[in-house]
């Protein structure tokens, strides 16, 4: 570029490469040309030459001089005059980068789609009105819920609203999420709809298509191909994609004039994205809610203790039904017991393993011509212990971690997954003996089992890669794992009894969110359940006096929230506290706990092996390095910010010790092991 010649105006372009390493996650100056004064603005992505190659780069500024003392590099070019990371994404990306110990740029490639040229050409500026024809939404549902209609005006008129947001049961979530985000675009708003998976997706997008016209509706999912995924992001960046509903990855969408954000089911584990830093898609739509201004809501059949955090804090306001409401939504819930010993006295469990108010209950919804859904966990396997007498899941005396045995070895004393103590005289908390046994987690019950049960009786299986979507309104059994379950077809769309089995192979995991989860996956059935009024029974297989059944009978999400955090206070657990797992061979995350300047108030836990099913990615000499371990850094809330700043400068060090063998660090992670 020898005979190139900067430009008079703001001649200085400050960049950040696209590099994903800690020590290079700062700008770098570089001089814009002539021919580059136009295109080189704020937001689009350049080439550069950096350290003797070519990288991907975007301009974050532009600047009259510059405070660096050498000679400047010139851009090598514009790739794109088109804006894609623009200003209002800043700063929610810089509070994530924080939050997560993460690289900007990393979380800039899941935000910003990878450029393809042809997709540049397709037309988005069409206005939005003009793509189709608007109907009227009903917003009527919205009217069952305590200061439903208040909230809903609130956002129509452009006013700063946030709301966790209880779904009733039966309530049709995806039409009254749809008439709500249609009436924001409707009125000139941007509105912007985020679900755990495609066939969340699908059903939004269904119903949105009953108010608006399919090129008025956006869907952003990380299953596009590279031309649809970019062309529909500059369609949201040019104003026309004002409707925008998809997974994780669409969360970041710049949403023009974004007025109203929905977050479904964020206890699920795909909102979390699989790469580094591990960024949840609530935290992303919380952290631009602050900046942006833009009304939240983050529903579900139930609530995660994240969201009760929230709650209890003010910051969000609760958007529950009514007692009357839902004891007129509500099927019949009711436990059946399901120890050994009532299962054994009980003559119709041998056929199917049913306690008999389970198989009567089924009986009767297929005497009505109705299908009964059957939900089952997964299968799967995780080495842990529980209690020999009374099944409540082995616990660490000191730190409360889930005791299981290293490496599967049986004649090993029960060690915690977290700390790494051994307790070789464990008692259990709730009854005091000193029995364990292993705990298998997931079991296959197969449909040829509820085939002998009910003989004469069409059986479906829905699990895996064998997913039925819907199914008809006609008597049948339908076998499902928990969010598999089929939807019913008919004007009644519901099924006529739902038998919850296996409870203990959910509720017995060695995990923190255990019983959360365990509720969610229940309610998720049973809300597809017809209310009491009409006959509709679900039967839980389970202790009736668990607290999560009672929570379950009651309809009282909000309550077992409120226990959830309240026990996790008591013991130390996210969200009460910040928590980081860091996962290494055992001599480089020595190295790295020793140049961790952690703040006042941190604790380090561990380290331990890693929780069964956790591998770390990566090749490295085990004989040199050591086999992977795990540590937990805790630290209390008020110090968030602190805690990624440690952890990033930390490995800002270690980048610069140029050490190859992997490590990964989750702040916050869903499940710590």
């Amino acid at each position: 570029m020898t005979n190139t010649r900067a430009t008079m105006t703001m001649p200085v372009a400050r960049v950040l490469p696209l590099l994903g390493l800690p020590q290079l996650d700062r700008t770098f100056d570089y001089l814009v040309t002539e021919d580059q004064d136009q295109a080189a603005q704020p937001g689009v992505r350049v080439r550069i030459r950096f350290g003797g190659r070519l990288a991907d780069a975007i301009v974050l500024e532009r600047a009259p001089s510059s405070n660096h003392d050498g000679k400047l590099r010139y851009i090598e070019r514009v790739i794109s005059p088109e804006v894609v990371y623009p200003k209002r994404m800043h700063a929610v990306v810089d509070a994530l980068a924080q939050r997560y110990a993460g690289v900007r740029s990393d979380i800039i490639r899941s935000a910003v789609p990878a450029r393809h040229a042809k997709a540049e050409e397709t037309d988005s500026d069409t206005p939005w009105e003009k793509l189709g024809n608007e109907t009227e939404p009903d917003l009527s549902s919205w009217s069952a819920y305590t200061n439903g209609e208040s909230f809903v005006d609130a956002i129509v008129g452009g006013k700063l609203a946030r709301a966790a947001w209880q779904v009733a049961p039966g309530d049709d979530w995806p039409t009254a999420i749809a008439a709500l985000a249609g009436k924001v675009a409707m009125e000139g708003g941007g509105a912007l709809i985020i679900v755990p998976d495609q066939r969340d997706v699908d059903r939004c997008e269904m119903a949105l298509r009953q108010i608006v016209g399919p090129r008025q509706i956006t869907v952003l999912t990380a299953a596009l191909g590279p031309q649809a995924r970019y062309s529909r992001y500059l369609s949201i960046l040019h104003g026309q994609g004002r409707l925008v509903v998809g997974t994780r990855s669409a969360a970041f969408a710049p949403v023009t004039d974004l007025r109203l954000m929905v977050l479904m089911h964020d206890g699920d584990d795909n909102l979390v994205d699989p790469r580094a830093p591990y960024v949840h898609a609530r935290e992303v739509l919380t952290t631009r809610s602050a900046v942006e201004k833009a009304s939240l809501v983050i529903g579900g059949h139930t609530r995660t203790a994240e969201t009760q955090l929230l709650v209890e804090s003010g910051w969000v306001h609760e958007l529950v039904a009514p007692r009357s409401a839902l004891r007129v939504r509500s099927p019949y819930i009711h436990a059946a017991g399901d120890s050994e010993f009532e299962l054994a006295r009980d003559p119709r469990a041998g056929a199917a393993r049913l306690p008999s108010v389970a198989f009567e209950a089924a009986r009767r919804a297929l005497a009505k011509g109705k299908p009964v859904l059957f939900q089952v966990p997964r299968t799967g396997y995780v080495q842990s212990l529980a209690c020999g007498q009374c099944r409540t899941p082995a616990r660490c005396r000191w730190c409360n971690g889930p005791l299981g045995l290293p490496s599967g070895a049986e004649a090993a004393a029960p060690t915690c997954r977290w700390c790494g103590r051994m307790d070789a005289s464990h008692s259990c908390q709730e009854c005091g003996s000193r029995r364990l046994r292993s705990v298998v987690v997931g079991t296959e019950r197969t449909a040829e089992e509820l085939g002998r049960a009910f003989p004469s009786t069409k059986v479906v299986s829905s699990w895996g890669d064998r997913v039925h979507d819907t199914i008809n309104d006609e008597p049948m059994i339908v076998v499902s794992t928990p969010g598999a379950e089929p939807y019913v077809l008919g004007d009644d769309h519901h099924y006529g009894a739902a038998i919850l089995l296996d409870t203990w192979a959910l509720m017995g995991r060695p995990d923190l969110r255990a019983m959360e989860e365990t509720l969610d996956k229940w309610a998720a059935a049973a809300t597809l359940v017809a209310p009491h009024s009409t006959g509709g029974e679900v039967v839980v297989v389970a202790d009736p006096a668990a607290p999560v059944v009672q929570h379950l009978i009651r309809w009282d999400m909000q309550g077992h929230a409120a226990l959830e955090l309240a026990q996790r206070r008591e013991v130390g657990f996210p969200p009460a506290v910040h928590m980081a797992a860091i996962d290494a061979p055992a001599r480089v995350l020595e190295t790295f706990r020793e140049s961790l300047e952690l703040p006042d108030g941190a604790e380090i836990l561990g380290p331990v092996e890693l929780p069964p099913g956790n591998d770390l990615p990566g090749q490295w000499d085990t004989k040199e390095f050591g086999a992977a371990e795990r540590m937990l850094v805790r630290m209390p809330l008020q110090g968030r910010n602190a805690l990624g700043s440690a952890l990033r400068s930390a490995s800002i060090r270690r980048a610069l010790r140029k050490e190859d063998a992997p490590m990964r660090i989750q702040v916050d992670p869903i499940h710590i092991g």
